[in-house]
């Protein structure tokens, strides 16, 4: 996995810019990510992990935490899309100040997702169950900078 550039470059290239800021898109975003987040809860409750369903909480996890880095975004009046426009999500994290250990581990969750839904990567139990822990703590603290 190539190291994650920082915000800033991200803006040189153009795959930021600054925007109005949008509080409505913002809101949808954590409403989603709310909904979400209950039907992960359900879903914990209903049904383990396993090594056969280890690539849908992953994914699931990935779309609550960067649903709220994009509310986030929208609330901060900043605009992402192109060519790593992912990457330069995760990366905002930094401009958080979150930690450089959860900002690496969530671009290895970008990592593995784009692997799951266009390489064909397995992932296990094991790491989806600290995805979910990280997705958890991860939550705590991006709901509370809205």
């Amino acid at each position: 996995m190539i190291l994650l550039k920082y915000f800033e470059e991200f803006i040189g290239e153009g795959t930021v810019n600054k925007v109005r800021v949008n509080k409505d898109r913002a809101k949808s975003l954590i409403a989603e990510s709310e909904r979400k987040r209950n039907y992960l809860n359900r879903m914990l409750e209903k049904l383990n992990i396993e090594n056969d369903n280890a690539n849908d909480y992953v994914i699931y996890c990935y779309d609550i935490i960067m649903n709220l880095v994009r509310a986030k975004l929208f609330l901060d009046g900043y605009h992402i899309s192109g060519q790593g426009a992912h990457e330069a999500e995760v990366s905002y994290l930094r401009v958080l100040r979150f930690p450089e250990e959860e900002v690496r581990f969530l671009n290895q969750m970008r990592y593995f997702r784009n692997g799951i839904l266009y390489y064909g990567t397995s992932l296990d139990k094991e790491y989806a169950e600290k995805v979910v822990a990280f997705t958890g703590e991860m939550y705590k603290k991006l709901i509370k900078m809205r």
